[in-house]
């Protein structure tokens, strides 16, 4: 039998989309008020959901304490109280533009590098507000 769990965090975090090589008013008409060049800021929720066979002895699909190891570490610790484009690498500037779809993706890369092979991540969705939301499924 397979499973799935999910686990919840909330981080807060600032950023702005830009491509640098545009001028402004490129940036504006592409990205609106999203590419502010006094940044913006969200209190994200994420929700991973990872998956696996259920063990027969201890009936669990995953290891919750991995998981919560993995999201402490690798998600809150990293990007809470961050901005993204100045302190994460990933979204540095000419990098990835810290979209929904792109911070999701990182997400999803840095819980399955954490958790390694036992376990598998099946989805991540990522709120920026009430009402808006991004799903990833990794491949």
């Amino acid at each position: 039998m397979r499973a799935t769990l999910t686990r919840a965090v909330t981080f807060s975090a600032a950023h702005r989309y830009r491509r640098p090589e545009w001028d402004d008013a490129r940036n504006h008409e592409v990205f609106g008020a999203c590419a502010h060049p006094n940044w913006h800021g969200h209190t994200y929720t994420c929700e991973v959901t990872v998956g696996g066979e259920v063990d027969p002895v201890t009936g669990f699909c995953a290891d919750l304490g991995a998981l919560d190891r993995a999201l402490a570490e690798r998600v809150v610790a990293a990007l809470d109280h961050r901005n993204l484009v100045l302190d994460v690498p990933a979204f540095a500037e000419g990098a990835l533009i810290p979209t929904g779809e792109n911070v999701a993706w990182w997400i999803a890369r840095e819980v399955q590098t954490a958790l390694g092979a036992s376990t598998r991540v099946e989805r991540v969705r990522l709120s920026e507000m009430p009402g808006l939301w991004v799903e990833i499924v990794p491949a």
